[in-house]
């Protein structure tokens, strides 16, 4: 088309879809199609701007591997993974939020009561729960996929000295929804800034911390899936999270518990001589 101009290139784009076109994918091509070419409009987005973006994107997919995804970590932290992870929770059920980008699938399974920390120093957690729908009934053998950072920081993914199975593992509720397991309590870390995240963050003065936490995903005969994180209360980044990850009802609570009294029916049990933290968090999931 030889006449297109500024005020008819989305109708054009749109009106190049064929007969057959699924009309979802339609619908989503040009509503972004709309708002691209509106958002180039009220910038006046100049060749040298959006060829720094488009240099973003080949950086971007340069770096990205099995084992770290940059444009899962870019779509973090512009609060898209967020906004999607919002609008597509259920009511009473419990909040989605961000997968993240050093999710390793296939992890370990693991017995009701196992212990993720190893070898690893720190202060014992123990982690319990149930996993329930949104009447509170219990859901028997749902999968729980467990990860977390070690205590320096970082996943087995972005650490050569970690086996890359070193805080991951997949466990199984009990017949009352019960799940059950200990580790060392998570740290705040920063998100890699050495790639094109980094240059959004530092050129908008953002910091890229991101408060503690447990990742889960949970997965049960006739539920959706529930890819979320659990945060303590008392974590500094609890309200600056640089990946907008935080909602009220995914805020867990330590109980310290005094040195001798960790209970039986643990991996860790008879094994734990010094003072511990308890954590009592229950998941809901909505029916399909």
């Amino acid at each position: 088309m030889r006449n297109v101009t500024p005020d008819n290139i989305t109708e054009v784009f749109t009106g190049y879809f064929g007969p057959d076109t699924d009309p979802r994918f339609a619908e989503i091509m040009g509503a972004l199609a709309r708002h691209l070419h509106a958002f180039t409009k009220e910038v006046g987005l100049t060749h040298d701007e959006w060829r720094a973006g488009l240099k973003a994107m080949e950086w971007a997919g340069q770096i990205t591997t099995p084992e770290r995804n940059e444009f899962v970590l870019m779509s973090d932290v512009l609060g898209l993974s967020s906004l999607v992870d919002m609008i597509n929770s259920h009511p009473g059920a419990t909040s989605s939020s961000v997968l993240g980008p050093f999710h390793v699938s296939d992890a370990p399974p693991m017995a009701l009561g196992a212990d993720l920390r190893a070898d690893f120093p720190g202060e014992v957690v123990l982690v319990q729960g149930h996993v329930r729908d949104l009447n509170g009934k219990p859901i028997p053998h749902a999968q729980l996929d467990i990860w977390q950072t070690a205590p320096n920081g970082l996943y087995s993914s972005q650490d050569p000295d970690q086996d890359i199975m070193s805080f991951h593992g997949l466990m199984t509720t009990d017949e009352d929804g019960y799940y059950a397991f200990t580790t060392v309590r998570p740290v705040e870390y920063t998100v890699p800034t050495d790639g094109p995240v980094g240059q959004i963050l530092d050129a908008a003065g953002r910091h890229p911390w991101r408060p503690s936490h447990l990742h889960f995903i949970i997965k049960a005969p006739g539920f959706r899936d529930l890819v979320t994180e659990v945060f303590p209360a008392d974590d500094p980044y609890l309200d600056q999270d640089t990946v907008f990850g935080v909602r009220e009802d995914l805020v867990m609570h330590y109980a310290p518990q005094p040195a001798g009294s960790f209970p039986e029916g643990f991996a860790l049990s008879g094994k734990v001589d010094d003072a511990w933290s308890r954590v009592d968090f229950d998941f809901k999931l909505v029916a399909r």
